[in-house]
């Protein structure tokens, strides 16, 4: 098995040089840095994490905090910063709050426990839990906004406002909303880009608020049972429109030929569920790499600042929305 020394002979530096490139250290020259790792992987080199740790105090580890793994667009989301850490040599500990705060608080204490170098997190409200203000490792958001960290997550408004002109443009003027969970700050931008988009244009015939769980509350079937003249459905992700989708089809309502539907997201359901779904698609690969890079630059002894990184999202355009009228 190839060691640091072996390294150090083949690219022609000191085995200290070698070290500080493996355990991510910012002090060595990108040119060096590259030919390091590239020889460790050419000879096969497998760092002893056991003892680095018994030698650094840093065991190379990171938490991964997620609210409920039941939604499709969480694995994918966690795959993508698992191939990010994974290429860096990190080793990710995946949470799954399961939905629940004490689910939540009860994963940082474990975290904190397997002395993880630094934790992405996905909250699951506003309030962070009472673990987290016992940590002192570096925290990155990811997908929902809070203030006092770094935050990478997608342009939520810009969403709201693709639906907003998509809707007008096929002709739909009286639009009912099944927004997500009005604590979410990522709902709320969701549901503000679109309301703000065209006020004069689109008329909100009614709204509920549902989870991003997808489970419709009385509340909103009762909204998909009456519409009020709604011709499109505009819903907070694409769990609660699919669920609304097999709520109206199981009651003889046709979408989108009695009602449109659009959703947010753009999980692997939306392709196949019936009709394929029209959704805003977030770049969940790009989203998960951003993130991790943000966590293993302050584990190399950058700073991180509390600010946000925003991606744009896409119109994916498909079967859910019918076109009415002339525009």
């Amino acid at each position: 098995m190839a060691t640091v020394k072996d390294i150090a002979i083949a690219v022609g530096v000191s085995v200290a040089t070698v070290s500080n490139v493996l355990n991510g250290k910012p002090n060595v020259g990108y040119i060096i840095r590259r030919k390091v790792l590239q020889a460790a992987k050419q000879l096969g080199y497998r760092p002893n994490r056991a003892a680095q740790a018994m030698r650094t105090g840093r065991t190379r580890a990171i938490g991964l905090v997620l609210p409920d793994l039941t939604n499709p667009f969480f694995p994918e989301l966690a795959q993508a910063v698992e191939n990010t850490a994974r290429s860096l040599g990190l080793l990710v500990c995946l949470i799954d709050s399961q939905g629940r705060a004490d689910g939540e608080s009860d994963g940082f204490a474990l975290l904190m426990q397997h002395a993880v170098d630094g934790i992405i997190w996905c909250p699951l409200g506003p309030r962070p839990p009472a673990a987290l203000k016992k940590l002192d490792r570096p925290v990155v958001l990811i997908d929902r906004p809070g203030p006092g960290y770094a935050v990478v997550h997608s342009n939520y408004q810009m969403g709201g406002r693709l639906l907003a002109q998509y809707a007008q443009l096929m002709g739909h003027r009286r639009v009912g909303l099944l927004s997500g969970p009005e604590n979410l700050e990522s709902a709320r931008q969701r549901r503000e880009g679109f309301v703000n988009a065209a006020p004069d244009e689109i008329d909100i015939a009614w709204e509920v608020n549902v989870g991003f769980d997808g489970v419709l509350t009385p509340q909103a079937v009762d909204a998909l049972e009456h519409r009020r003249n709604a011709t499109l459905i505009v819903a907070g992700n694409d769990l609660i429109a699919i669920s609304a989708i097999r709520w109206l089809s199981e009651h003889g309502v046709k979408v989108p030929d009695d009602v449109s539907i659009t959703g947010f997201d753009n999980i692997r359901w939306t392709d196949v569920v019936t009709p394929r779904l029209t959704t805003i698609a977030q770049p969940v690969g790009a989203i998960g790499k951003k993130a991790v890079e943000l966590m293993h630059g302050s584990m190399s002894g950058e700073k991180i600042p509390a600010r946000h990184t925003i991606f744009d999202v896409g119109l994916i355009e498909r079967d859910s929305v019918r076109r009415i009228g002339r525009r």
